[in-house]
């Protein structure tokens, strides 16, 4: 489990492509510091298994399935991504419950910049509006936010400095494809009350 406060601004440094999967080599001094095989870190809000790392770098494989749902298809040597490692039972929580497991993608539409704080305005599939509400908890490429504004088919952000300075989040621009993932608490709600075939 993840809380979606992102640790460090990682690199990709190599992609191999395979034939139902690809494999990320990726650099992050802060996350790879006692990692092991086995080990999950949250890269861009994905879960991902190291397989093996050296130095300040490791490596993950992902799967077809995981490259169709998120956007770490789109991934290249030299993107920067926003990593994590899982909490650890006893820590703080200091954003909400997170997986890891990504529920679609949405596209920055637009951005706001103020004086202190920029808004930000997010794509949201058809299928995940109704988890999402005005000031509910949602998590952005790994990043745990809590919306603004919830429409139809968008949702807004707000952004404070220190987001923007330290993830992905600060360099994303309108077009830009990003990981969601909602609050798994109303995924868990809808189920256990049959809302979702239609059936109480």
């Amino acid at each position: 489990m993840f809380t979606g406060i992102v640790e460090e601004l990682g690199e990709i440094t190599a992609v191999e492509t395979l034939d139902d999967a690809c494999r990320f080599r990726l650099r992050g001094p802060a996350v790879t510091e006692g990692a092991r095989h086995g080990d999950s870190i949250a890269v861009n809000g994905v879960c991902l298994t190291v397989v093996d790392h050296e130095g300040d770098e490791f490596t993950a494989d992902v799967m077809a399935e995981t490259l169709n749902r998120s956007s770490l298809g789109v991934l290249a040597v030299g993107s920067r991504v926003n990593l994590e490692r899982p909490t650890a039972v006893g820590a703080r929580l200091g954003g909400h419950i997170v997986q890891g497991h990504v529920d679609g993608t949405g596209e920055i539409l637009e951005r706001k910049p103020s004086e202190h704080w920029e808004i930000v305005k997010i794509s949201l599939p058809a299928d995940l509006a109704r988890y999402v509400v005005e000031k509910g908890s949602i998590t952005v490429d790994g990043v745990s936010l809590t919306v603004v504004d919830a429409g139809p088919d968008f949702f807004t952000v707000s952004l404070i400095p220190t987001t923007l300075a330290l993830t992905t989040l600060g360099i994303k621009q309108p077009g830009d494809p990003v990981n969601l993932e909602v609050d798994v608490i109303a995924k868990y709600v809808e189920r256990l009350l049959g809302t979702q075939g239609g059936t109480r």
